[in-house]
């Protein structure tokens, strides 16, 4: 096993004379702001380490006139953004818009045509329009960077492009989301129900006002369409299953402990008997294993391969540190003149893969079915689980306040997802439940 924890791992090209470079920054919120102050402050730095000069930072953002941290010079502010991309003295952009389409769709595009060089943190776009951009940057002879859309500080992306390269992986998966991870994290250790975990993260700037991406596993749904890519030297393929946490409450992880578990929100990639499974869900994994014990905002991402096994990478997922770091990277490696395809291959070699979905994947599951204490309701959950192909390992049964009422959990044996999913769907629409319920895979990690 290789376990790499915030190390930048970036290749080194001779570059004997010292050049000047402009930049740009588009986009100045909390991460553009803060990556502005670290390029000023830090240039000398840079010089050293690139034997390029930055010679010039322009940026554009919406208001000149917001208030910041930091005084902005009007002969280096861009009133429209896409001035940017035609601007010829301008070599490499930093977009920090964000979102899939509009401005930052248009600025990255444009940006490409033009012989820019493009870094971004922006996830939704790559995962969308990846493909699209890597053609137009390799005809064009430009770096297009993206380590920052990936789990921000943990140099996933490099080590797959590069440090891995060699390697045929199996699977990737991990915990690329710092908002749910804190959430469910905050649920355990103390003891809160779901609102209460999201309210405190929301109150620590861990999670925006409108978290909805992050709850229903579309954040990490996008990052894990791009590791998949380059894992797999695939084109980014949107057949992918995505559960959020949203319905995992305080009984759910109290019971969870009890068996031996904790839960997580994964993503998992994984390559079996040529084909190639995407799938983002909540899991309950053993309290021993190493992902289960990733607490808080970090991420963690692990990729099995062929020669090394497991490479283990975890760090900061989230926070304009964090991506400033990954930012500077890519910039980095931008100045030092190491122009590279963006998902490793050209596009013309990369194939289209054999997605499938995840109907024939077995686990093992947990069931929570909240019924009204009567007779025959037991036996008839445990027939109906015996018809769809689902046997039971475990049960335990559980008075709740209101003594007319139990709580029956269930693990059950390795079952096709089909089964379980159709057994749950079954359940549901029995009238002795009195809450919905609920169905968590167990991922043996």
């Amino acid at each position: 096993m290789v376990i790499i924890k915030n190390i930048q791992i970036l290749p080194l090209n001779n570059m004997n004379k010292r050049k000047k470079i402009n930049i740009a920054i588009v986009g100045l919120g909390n991460i553009g702001s803060y990556f502005y102050k670290y390029i000023v402050k830090n240039k000398k730095n840079l010089i050293n380490k690139t034997k390029f000069d930055i010679n010039k930072i322009y940026i554009s953002a919406r208001n000149i006139n917001k208030k910041r941290s930091f005084k902005i010079n009007k002969s280096i502010f861009l009133k429209n953004y896409l001035d940017v991309a035609k601007k010829k003295d301008i070599n490499v952009i930093i977009e920090l818009i964000g979102g899939s389409e509009g401005a930052a769709k248009k600025l990255v595009f444009s940006a490409l045509r033009n012989k820019k060089h493009v870094i971004t943190a922006n996830k939704a776009l790559i995962a969308k329009y990846g493909d699209q951009l890597s053609i137009i940057a390799e005809k064009n002879n430009v770096n297009l960077e993206f380590e920052a859309a990936v789990c921000a500080g943990v140099p996933i992306i490099r080590t797959l492009k590069e440090g891995l390269i060699s390697n045929k992986n199996n699977k990737i998966y991990g915990i690329f989301n710092g908002t749910s991870n804190y959430i469910l994290s905050t649920m355990d250790q103390k003891s809160l129900n779901f609102k209460e975990a999201l309210y405190n993260a929301q109150t620590l700037g861990y999670a925006e006002a409108k978290p909805l991406s992050d709850l229903n596993g579309d954040d990490v749904a996008s990052k894990l369409k791009i590791l998949s890519s380059l894992s797999f030297n695939t084109y980014i393929n949107n057949k992918i299953s995505i559960e959020g946490i949203k319905n995992v409450d305080k009984d759910d992880i109290y019971n969870a402990n009890l068996l031996g578990y904790k839960i997580k929100l994964l993503g998992v990639a994984e390559y079996e008997k040529n084909k190639i499974i995407q799938r983002v869900h909540p899991a309950l994994i053993k309290k021993g294993s190493y992902v289960s014990n990733i607490d808080g905002v970090l991420n963690a991402v692990i990729i099995e391969s062929n020669q090394l096994g497991q490479t283990v990478l975890q760090g900061e997922g989230a926070g304009p540190g964090a991506t400033t770091s990954a930012l500077v990277s890519d910039l980095c490696s931008v100045l030092r003149g190491n122009i590279k395809y963006p998902f490793v291959l050209p596009s013309k070699k990369r194939s289209r893969g054999n997605f499938k979905d995840i109907s024939e994947k077995k686990f093992s599951a947990y069931f929570r079915l909240d019924v009204k204490d009567k007779h025959g309701v037991l036996s008839n959950i445990t027939n109906i689980l015996s018809k769809n192909g689902v046997s039971v390992k475990r049960l335990i049964q559980k008075p709740m306040k209101t003594k007319k009422n139990s709580s029956i959990v269930i693990i059950t044996h390795n079952s096709d997802n089909r089964s379980l999913i159709k057994s749950i769907n079954i359940l549901q629409k029995k009238k002795y439940l009195i809450n919905k319920p609920k169905f968590i895979r167990i991922e043996d990690i």
